[in-house]
């Protein structure tokens, strides 16, 4: 699993994307919707930060922001660490350990094209385990 590479453990499908103008609020529901912990921030096609559910929690609420006043732009990670899609998996879970955050956008050629998250290592395991799980169930 570690030495395989981000292209092949990382999320397209979760990729989230929002304008910096959007607000905390907006970002907030459409994270909610496709259950993700984290917004890419793109403006001109090019990452420009990162808003997390982490963010929510210490730079919105628990400053007492108004998440439909504050837009992304003034609460996000601005220039985030990213990582390409050809580095192995275990070299961005070292990054993301090292430096404290769970997310890492994945950039090809200047573009977002995917996210990775210390999620991912837990995800083909815990699968083999619902798995197994439901096999046992019905066997009884």
């Amino acid at each position: 699993m570690f030495s395989q590479r981000i292209r092949s453990v990382m999320e397209k499908k979760k990729l989230l994307t929002a304008a910096p103008d959007t607000t905390v609020s907006q970002a907030a529901k459409l994270m909610a919707k496709k259950n993700v912990g984290a917004i890419m921030v793109v403006e001109s096609e090019r990452l420009i930060g990162i808003f997390t559910e982490r963010d929510v929690l210490v730079r919105v609420i628990a400053q007492g922001r108004d998440a439909e006043a504050t837009r992304l732009a003034e609460v996000m990670t601005k220039q985030p660490q990213t990582v390409e899609p050809d580095k192995s998996y275990g070299s961005a879970l070292l990054m993301m350990f090292e430096n404290g955050y769970r997310h890492v956008p994945v950039v090809e050629g200047g573009k977002v094209i995917g996210i990775v998250s210390s999620r991912n290592a837990l995800d083909p395991d815990l699968e083999e385990f619902v798995a197994e799980a439901q096999r046992r169930k019905h066997m009884r």
